[in-house]
């Protein structure tokens, strides 16, 4: 009688396991890859009016179909803001910083109620100054105490910015303050990239530019920071001080209201040599240009947070 009862909770324990990998398996394959998405006219203008079969979308060069499709999406920003505090940038932090503090007021006063800023500085170490909060106030405090000294690690930085967001719910967002390139990181640029990509994450340098002779430019750094933002759909501001920077927070603002939210299931896409699956979308229209993320790491983002279309 005992080794039935044995063999019939054997049976059971299989049966359950059984089907624990029947569930782990639909659950690998039930996955999103979602891309947020800014197009531009010839002008440099933001087009936020098209509509889902206007774009067309490539994951290793397979055609694939948008299951998600939203303008203006008002999914919750999450935004990791870093404020470069080294040595160089010791005259200019006062107005950077007052400029940051009125982006911060702005955002918060309208978009989702759920969007969220993480505020970091960082020299030759990164320093976390909040949690994802809502609170300006706390954020203004953290500011106003910042203080300037020692070398530049901008790719550890933006590899710890970009980890922190990977298990926050909507957008994905890397706002960088700075005034040039990498001296001291211990990372280099192509592992700041792949955390990136892998947190979905949208860098957008705000590259402060007081000196614009290019013999005292860090043309090297200026140019890392475009080739970051191009990988992951931002885009490079480059203002001086003053009104100049004022205007080029707003325009960020403006962008991250007028994204696009594309999203699909993958479906015959064959596998890259090196995990890495290129990204291409594509609108009709030959005058409109699309800024997205060049592409994704290994299997695709597990579906959270994101509405399918209607």
């Amino acid at each position: 009688m005992n080794w039935r009862r044995v063999l019939a909770v054997a049976i059971l324990a299989a049966s359950a396991c059984a089907l624990l990998s029947q569930e782990t398996v639909f659950r690998v394959d039930v996955r999103l890859v979602h891309i947020l998405a800014t197009v531009k006219n010839d002008s440099g203008q933001l087009v936020g009016d098209l509509q889902k079969s206007e774009f067309a979308v490539f994951d290793n060069g397979v055609p694939q179909n948008l299951a998600v499709f939203e303008h203006h999406t008002e999914q919750p920003l999450s935004i990791t803001l870093m404020i470069d505090t080294s040595a160089s940038t010791g005259i200019d932090l006062r107005y950077e910083t007052e400029s940051v503090d009125r982006f911060l007021h702005a955002l918060f006063r309208e978009g989702n109620p759920q969007d969220a800023v993480k505020l970091y500085s960082f020299n030759y170490d990164t320093t976390s100054l909040s949690s994802f909060t809502r609170r300006a106030d706390l954020l203004e405090r953290a500011l106003k105490g910042l203080k300037c000294d020692g070398g530049t690690s901008l790719y550890d930085a933006l590899w710890f910015a970009a980890r922190s967001l990977e298990d926050r719910e909507g957008r994905h967002v890397v706002v960088v303050v700075t005034d040039g390139g990498d001296t001291t990181s211990v990372r280099d640029f192509h592992q700041a990239l792949e955390a990136a990509q892998m947190a979905d994450a949208v860098i957008y340098p705000v590259l402060v530019v007081p000196i614009t002779n290019d013999p005292g430019r860090n043309t090297g750094g200026e140019h890392a920071l475009t080739s970051l933002a191009k990988g992951t759909g931002g885009r490079v501001f480059e203002p001086t001080l003053g009104e100049a920077l004022d205007q080029a927070f707003a325009d960020l603002l403006r962008e991250l209201r007028t994204q696009y939210l594309l999203g699909y299931y993958p479906k015959g896409v064959p596998p890259g040599k090196d995990r890495f699956h290129r990204l291409e979308v594509k609108v009709g229209r030959p005058d409109l240009r699309v800024l997205s993320r060049s592409g994704y790491y290994g299997e695709a983002e597990r579906a959270k947070g994101w509405k399918p279309a209607r």
